[in-house]
């Protein structure tokens, strides 16, 4: 029996797992329930699905560890969920009774600085690419978190700091090695398989299992212009109109967003704002330092800072700037949104929704986008709206499950005040509910998403994800 055939019969039972049968049939580390190590492995970044009971953790370190992964959970009627980094906002890299094809041993990163080449395990995280690529002075668009998994970021698009001079992470995907929902190891890039290439950037996970990633670099660092300035929440308004004004004509070079928070307890923070809800300039140029501050100046006359800690520092440290605040474990939520404007209604609003919010980690954060972003034509890749000039991202993370009502409630409030001003497509980086392709996408470059699905996965193996369908292709429509 095929691997299609096996897995056309998903809405039977799960067979009975015998965790010996299972060590005996696959190469890597498997992990069942009971076993020493098994509660770690359940567990993903986002503690509110710390819960979920996997039926197996299988652990990879090679591709052909994969197809024998596969092909056990479809012997075993159970459901795949792919794991890489393990951020999975929406849990979809965990989950009760299913088979997770864990591919975090598959962590290794070689760099070509000669080539400005790396190729990346499908199991790394960004500060592994980070580490391998700084020791050569090179970069390529990554997490604004270091723990970050590269393979999902980067299927689904790839906001950060770099991106406005070099791109997404997906367009920066040269190549992949991909096992397939049938079981092949197959490579993609613009001379082989360019279509499936095609949906890899930005078409999220629903084609395969990418077990190595290869990705263009650039001259980045050691030290960059970047960091942040804290202004009081007074300064919302004026700070978002002055965004406003300054986005569409700012250099390529810097990279920029505004988040209406709350000031985090940091030494460099005077302790009188510790709590307090704060507005922060966040910028990174990838240009030469001397020119940094040029590009900002017009801010530091916005408003009086709270803290001003924008200027040279190591790429590195802005990399993992925020990972104190979002360690593994934290409850998290985020909602999101491209939008077409950035008007006066729509700041005032954010501003009140800014004041209002629920707990200290909830942030309203507004994407500076356009540079090279906005140049990759948007039949290129399958990532939504690359023309869009700023996406608005609602984010939100709690300790204390009994808060986390409210605070889903206000991230959804937060992107239903830009509803007048969003162009009704979504970065599904930034989604924390499931079953929302076919709007984040559009009609047309969803219609061609689901060509590929049903050319790689006809049976949806792959659809614990921002899921494309291939029934749609069927004319259904329906969404599983």
């Amino acid at each position: 029996m095929t691997f299609i055939e096996q897995n056309t019969a998903r809405t039977h039972a799960p067979a009975e797992i015998n965790p010996e049968e299972v060590r005996s049939a696959l190469g890597g580390e498997i992990l069942a329930p009971g076993d020493a190590g098994y509660e770690e492995a359940a567990r993903i970044w986002n503690g509110v699905y710390d819960g979920a009971r996997p039926a197996v953790v299988i652990r990879c370190s090679r591709p052909a560890d994969v197809t024998a992964a596969l092909s056990f959970a479809s012997s075993h009627n159970l459901e795949i969920a792919v794991r890489g980094g393990a951020h999975s906002i929406a849990g979809f890299s965990t989950g009760d009774g299913v088979a997770v094809i864990d591919l975090s041993p598959m962590n290794e990163v070689h760099v070509d600085p000669a080539a400005r080449r790396a190729t990346v395990g499908g199991g790394a995280v960004w500060a592994d690419v980070d580490r391998a690529t700084q020791a050569h002075g090179l970069a390529t668009t990554g997490g604004l978190v270091s723990s970050t998994g590269v393979a999902g970021f980067t299927l689904g698009g790839g906001i950060g700091w770099l991106m406005r001079r070099h791109g997404l992470a997906c367009d920066n995907l040269l190549a992949a090695e991909v096992v397939t929902a049938d079981g092949r190891l197959i490579r993609t890039s613009e001379s082989e398989n360019p279509e499936l290439l095609w949906g890899l950037r930005g078409g999220g996970g629903n084609f395969g299992i990418v077990t190595q990633f290869e990705f263009a670099l650039h001259p980045v660092g050691p030290m960059v212009y970047a960091g942040p300035i804290f202004y009081p929440p007074e300064a919302d308004i004026p700070l978002l109109r002055a965004f406003r004004e300054w986005a569409p004509d700012a250099s390529e070079d810097i990279t920029a967003l505004l988040n209406l928070t709350t000031a985090p307890p940091l030494p460099v923070i005077p302790k009188a704002w510790h709590g307090r809800k704060v507005t922060a300039l966040l910028a990174t140029s990838a240009g030469p330092i001397e020119e940094g501050e040029g590009h900002v100046e017009r801010f530091r006359a916005v408003a009086e800072p709270v803290a001003d800690l924008l200027g040279p520092m190591p790429y590195a440290a802005i990399q993992t700037l925020v990972d104190p605040l979002w360690e593994r474990g934290v409850l998290a939520y985020f909602k999101a949104t491209n939008l077409a404007r950035l008007d006066d209604r729509l700041i005032d609003r954010l501003h009140e929704l800014h004041l209002r919010a629920p707990g200290p980690q909830c942030e309203i954060h507004v994407h500076q986008m356009g540079g090279a972003v906005a140049r990759v034509n948007e039949t290129a890749t399958a990532f939504a709206e690359p023309a869009m000039p700023y996406v608005l991202n609602a984010v939100t993370a709690w300790r204390d499950p009994g808060v986390g009502k409210a605070h889903r409630e206000w991230a959804r409030a937060v992107i239903q005040a830009a509803s007048d001003a969003s162009t009704g497509r979504t970065y599904v980086n930034f989604l924390g509910d499931a079953n929302a392709a076919r709007t984040a996408y559009g009609a047309e470059t969803y219609r061609r998403l689901v060509a590929l699905k049903e050319r790689y996965d006809p049976t949806n193996v792959f659809r614990r994800n921002q899921n494309v369908d291939p029934r749609a292709a069927r004319g259904s429509g329906a969404e599983r």
